[in-house]
């Protein structure tokens, strides 16, 4: 397995092509194990998401449930709403959140469509909803969904192309893309094409974390062969539907990683310690993918291999550790004694 890992990310850091390329200067040095986790809290129903608020609290959605909850580092659960428009089914609902110092900001699934949308929260829960975003395609499959704040403070959001896939590459569509925005859901500025669309070409990217660099990176599925890490770039085209995995196509952005499917499903991302950590769904384990000084990627090392199930919300906490979610109640995995749970990673 490590000679074949080997040869898959040299094949694919080499031959990046369309701008997209990744070449490390060295070899990556493995990361640090991480140490044993520990559960904050059992009990939930398809946690979706994770965002921390300043104080050290969490922010939790559960996207079948539509319920936004506030999780203490001691375990602590609060529920400080449903979401009453949000739809949950198939793999909509309640899906991503991102807050900014007093301000939520939620992604979820309507009747008729994807949105986003912004609430206060105040000492006793959320305020009133202000729309920012509306229209996104919404599907039973890929609905894409993670919100994030970037380093450069604008709200970036993932989107998926609902099974039509062609809609990917359609610059004029909200589906199948990275968009960025401001608190208010404008288009940010700098954006590559005026509008809300950032990067395109995706399938139904799942993460999205930076390193201290502000590199960008984008965790994505595949259909039946290769799941993708991605170096994202603004205007850039990613491929999807003309290409899965590494295409050596001029007009499109290669992955710097990919994957066999069953080892992956990559979900939620995060990054700590100098490695992208990677939820697996279908894979059932954690990534560990070191990352070199240009952002080139390492041996990726799986953890926790089949211990907790699906894994899906993956944030940097602000101890130091990882927070990780299962998804077994999702519909698709196991259910076990305790499910679903949030733990708590060390990653040094």
């Amino acid at each position: 397995m490590r000679k074949l890992w080997t040869i898959m990310i040299l094949a694919t850091v080499t031959a990046c092509s369309g701008g997209g390329e990744v070449r490390p200067t060295a070899a990556v040095p493995a990361g640090v194990a991480p140490g044993a986790p520990k559960d904050v809290v059992t009990g939930l129903a398809v946690p979706w998401a994770i965002a921390f608020l300043p104080g050290g609290d969490a922010l939790v959605t559960e996207r079948d449930s539509a319920r936004l909850l506030r999780v203490t580092p001691a375990g602590k659960v609060t529920e400080l709403g449903r979401i009453g428009q949000a739809r949950p089914g198939g793999e909509g609902g309640l899906l991503g959140v991102a807050v900014k110092d007093r301000q939520v900001f939620l992604y979820y699934t309507t009747e008729q469509d994807n949105r986003i949308v912004r609430h206060q929260l105040g000492d006793h829960g959320l305020g009133d909803e202000q729309l920012l975003v509306e229209g996104i395609p919404k599907g039973g499959i890929h609905n894409g969904g993670r919100l994030a704040f970037g380093p450069d403070g604008y709200l970036y959001a993932t989107t998926g192309e609902t099974g039509d896939r062609e809609m990917a590459q359609r610059r004029d569509s909200l589906g199948g893309k990275i968009l960025r925005m401001t608190v208010d859901g404008a288009p940010a500025p700098g954006n590559p094409f005026g509008t809300l669309v950032y990067s395109y070409g995706h399938r139904n990217v799942q993460g999205l974390a930076w390193d201290t660099a502000g590199r960008l990176y984008a965790s994505e599925f595949g259909a039946n062969t290769y799941d993708e890490i991605n170096l994202v770039r603004p205007g850039a085209n990613y491929g999807w539907p003309k290409v899965e995995g590494k295409g050596n196509d001029a007009r499109f952005v290669n992955p710097i990683l990919t994957w066999p499917t069953g080892e992956a499903s990559p979900s939620g991302m995060a990054y700590a310690d100098g490695a992208l950590w990677v939820g697996a769904l279908r894979g059932q384990r954690l990534w560990q993918v070191p990352l070199g000084r240009d952002g080139s990627p390492g041996m990726p090392v799986a953890r926790f291999a089949g211990r907790y199930g699906r894994l899906r919300a993956g944030t940097a906490a602000p101890d130091g550790t990882l927070w990780v979610s299962t998804s077994n109640k999702d519909g698709r995995g196991s259910p076990r004694p305790g499910d679903d749970r949030i733990l708590s990673v060390p990653t040094s």
